[in-house]
């Protein structure tokens, strides 16, 4: 089987609203569910987040992450970590939680390499949207945070089925391209919306996630997309399924550069390195 012939059989599934997922990652999407609804409270959702433990102690970190020391540090229980981040932010978790859960269903030790690299990236996107949203586009930190989580889900969700269908991992031909007609969109792209969709995703984290698949660059940002698109080019670490080279995605990075208020963009990365790492650990431990 080609990757085309791979790709369009994903689509068909999708088309049909039949994508594959692990049976743990069905039980983190009813609690995304329970979370959405108007009349779940605060003391309903610490309840949620109980039954997930892999849930539970990442909320507890992010809670305790530099990110959030201006409510103290020292959270020790999850009611206490969820009243502190609030709703927003335990969605972006509960996200998290989903995307790691399709990485542990890869069986394949390099489709797992891949996938732990692919879940550091979303990580640092995440950690960084989060930081650009707050000091540059003046777009919500917390709902930032949440699209860089999910920016590469549909290439989790790829990898995880990649143990079926290997094709899926084989380089772009030139095939494959002409395959997708003049004015159709990309396999991959019809995928991932529809992995979005399959996640009950806002329509504004949608709509930020498709701007990173247009590839339009916005300086300085501006909306949700914009900052997703910067967060993206300036993460350190790349991700695996990036057609370019390493040497490319480094170099594109270095060039990024502009004033925003007294300082450059750079000027304010060194500034808030250390909080950016501690959220990137927080959101991968």
């Amino acid at each position: 089987m080609k990757k085309s012939e791979a790709l369009k059989s994903i689509v068909v599934e999708a088309n049909q609203g039949e994508l594959i997922f692990p049976t743990n990652v069905n039980a983190s999407l009813k609690i995304q569910q329970l979370l959405d609804d108007p009349n779940c409270s605060l003391e309903d959702a610490a309840k949620l987040t109980l039954t997930e433990p892999l849930l539970a102690s990442r909320v507890v970190a992010i809670a305790n992450s530099v990110a959030y020391s201006r409510f103290g540090g020292g959270v020790t229980n999850v009611r206490t970590a969820v009243t502190i981040l609030g709703f927003s932010t335990l969605r972006s978790i509960v996200a998290s939680v989903v995307v790691r859960q399709l990485s542990c269903a890869i069986s394949d030790p390099v489709l797992r390499q891949k996938a732990h690299q692919l879940w550091e990236h979303s990580a640092h996107v995440a950690a960084l949207a989060h930081l650009l949203a707050r000091k540059v586009s003046n777009t919500d930190p917390e709902t930032a945070m949440f699209a860089g989580i999910v920016h590469e889900v549909s290439g989790f969700y790829l990898l995880s089925r990649a143990d079926q269908l290997p094709a899926l991992m084989e380089p772009n031909t030139s095939e494959d391209t002409d395959n997708e007609g003049e004015f159709s969109e990309p396999d991959e792209v019809v995928i991932g919306r529809a992995v979005l969709k399959k996640l009950m995703l806002p329509k504004r984290i949608i709509t930020a996630v498709e701007a990173l698949w247009s590839g339009v660059r916005v300086m300085p940002p501006e909306t949700l997309g914009d900052t997703l698109v910067l967060a993206n080019d300036l993460a350190s670490v790349p991700s695996p399924l990036d057609i370019r080279s390493e040497a490319t995605i480094r170099h594109a990075a270095s060039e990024i550069d502009f004033l925003v208020g007294d300082g450059t963009i750079h000027h304010i990365l060194e500034e808030s390195d250390k909080e950016v790492k501690a959220l990137t650990i927080s959101l991968m431990t």
